[in-house]
């Protein structure tokens, strides 16, 4: 795909009523309070995850019925990752998109299509999982062969669980026209009612059952049914609710397919680099694979709160650009959102660095998680977070690929990142331990992100990127006075370790002294992406001097 020379940085106004800079600066309002709206969204479905994790170990424990469920619901878990969440939606969005330019009966009828073909591959998946559980089982647990008792109630619950895929899978798609539309709030909430349906199993449906987690697992469906519900009536305000329609031979069928089959590759190709990573960890002391584990808990909050967001809102904004074939609006649109990720995550990178330790602590040290878990975790925690930028920005990058309908690149680029976290963390394991592992990912990452880059440059044209460049020097000065004074207030104040009570309101301080110093230092340096920031509060200052 090649950008002609010729096409302008913004599209004029054909009315000449608006200017460009204003065009350009309603864009980005739109898509950072959109992004800011997913965000919020996707940090309450994270709080409601802990809350359902938490319900779980309140009702199973770690018993045979906990390690039961685990396994049962891993597998469609996997699945739903494979088919459905973030491929499905990536690789929809952006043919759906173009089709909304021709018109919204031909949008409908792609939306029609596609519904009709998911609908009979999900039966067919979710008949043969349900079929062959038994089998299934035995692929991911073989171990549970040696207990009859614990690997029947795998088996069992595993069929009552794996028709969620069936649910989630057209929730997917809801998810992707809703999104092309513009409308993001409900589809976010979505993953909310999941939690809850899960809550509800384990405190309200298990205690109708001699065996507790078949409750919870039947809470699974119940999630996975409202899931899919909440969604309906806005499909149907929009016009967008998908009727049978049996023409697989429509072009965007085609397209679909050609996009999401690597998309799955890739999400594949994922799964093999964290199976790789924690078989690594295996062969390190006892623990490694929980210091791991629990750290990347904590990375996924700053991942799912802003990263994905932005890159769920970015990418209908991307498509549409690309299918005008406005391809300096598009790249426009690309520096913004990557600048926006970077604006949020590289000083949620240097925090989490800083502050590892009173951050574990407050979540997780109690009962058997003790001092020392805390501090081994913790380094794992460092380490991650020197490569949460980039794994945020290949987000980003991700999008901009399928906005314009090449999925083949990022699934070269994930190969050959795969490869380089794999090697960087089998040597780094030995004289790190578990805390090699953790940078082997970003190191990884940080290659996946730079051939993403090269790649779409190729793909597109020159990208402009140097004037990000210099907000980049400016968002790192920023958080270099926020680590200082952070590492400053620690030497005199330090209740890591003390009761629950003083614990967060030390995390909770330090995080608002920090947030607060890179607020106004990048604000002070005119970083790109600020404007909207500098004019709410030059306007709310205003308010206050006439009140």
């Amino acid at each position: 795909m090649s950008t002609p020379d010729e096409v302008s940085e913004v599209t004029p106004d054909p009315l000449g009523e608006i200017s460009q800079e204003d065009q350009v600066q309603s864009a980005e309002a739109e898509l950072t309070g959109k992004a800011g709206m997913v965000g919020a969204v996707t940090l309450l479905s994270r709080l409601f995850g802990l809350a359902r994790d938490s319900a779980i170990a309140y009702v199973l424990g770690t018993r045979a019925a906990a390690d039961a469920f685990y396994v049962a619901f891993r597998i469609p878990n996997l699945l739903r990752r494979l088919l459905a969440e973030g491929n499905l939606t990536l690789s929809f969005v952006p043919v759906f998109t173009e089709s909304l330019k021709k018109s919204k009966a031909e949008a409908k009828q792609v939306a029609d299509i596609t519904f009709t073909i998911l609908l009979v591959l999900l039966f067919f998946v979710t008949l043969l999982g349900v079929l062959g559980a038994g089998l299934f089982v035995r692929l991911t647990a073989l171990g549970f062969a040696a207990d009859p008792q614990k690997f029947a109630l795998t088996v069992s619950l595993t069929r009552i669980t794996f028709p969620y895929i069936f649910l989630v899978s057209l929730g997917a798609l809801a998810m992707g026209i809703l999104n092309a539309r513009r409308k993001f709030l409900v589809p976010a909430s979505a993953p909310i009612l999941l939690n809850i349906g899960i809550i509800f199993g384990a405190f309200g449906l298990s205690r109708y059952f001699e065996v507790p987690s078949v409750g919870i697992a039947w809470g699974v469906i119940v999630g996975g049914v409202l899931q899919l519900l909440i969604q309906i009536p806005v499909l149907l305000r929009e016009g967008f609710l998908p009727r049978l329609n049996f023409n697989w031979r429509h072009p965007a069928v085609r397209k679909i397919t050609r996009l999401m089959l690597p998309s799955v590759y890739g999400s594949a190709v994922y799964q093999i680099n964290l199976l790789a990573i924690t078989f690594m960890a295996s062969y390190l002391p006892t623990g490694a694979v929980s210091y791991l584990w629990y750290a990347d808990r904590v990375i996924e909050f700053p991942l799912g709160v802003f990263a994905i967001s932005l890159a769920t809102v970015v990418l209908p904004t991307l498509s549409e650009h690309a299918a005008d074939k406005n391809f300096a609006r598009m790249k426009h649109a690309f520096r913004e959102a990557l600048a926006t990720v970077w604006l949020v995550n590289i000083p949620a990178a240097v925090g989490l660095a800083v502050l590892a330790e009173p951050i574990i602590a407050l979540l997780f040290y109690r009962g058997g998680f003790t001092q020392e878990s805390t501090r081994l975790t913790a380094q794992a925690l460092q380490c991650f977070a020197l490569g949460l930028p980039f794994v945020s920005a290949t987000r980003i990058t991700a999008s901009a690929f399928y906005a314009v309908q090449e999925a083949k690149k990022p699934v070269r680029a994930a190969n050959w990142a795969m490869v380089i976290n794999i090697v960087a963390g089998f040597i780094l394991m030995w004289p790190l331990g578990h805390r090699g592992l953790a940078l082997g990912v970003g190191i990884g990452s940080t290659a996946n992100f730079l051939m993403h880059i090269w790649d779409y440059r190729q793909q597109v044209g020159s990208l402009g990127l140097r004037s990000l460049l210099t907000s980049l020097v400016k968002m790192f000065l920023g958080a270099v006075a926020m680590a200082a004074a952070l590492l400053t207030l620690r030497h005199f104040w330090n209740w890591t370790f003390a009761p629950l009570p003083r614990r967060a309101l030390f995390v909770f301080a330090m995080i608002a002294v920090g947030a607060t110093i890179y607020f106004f230092t990048v604000l002070s340096f005119k970083v790109e992406g600020t404007e909207i920031w500098r004019r709410r509060l030059r306007s709310l200052l205003r308010r206050r001097k006439k009140a």
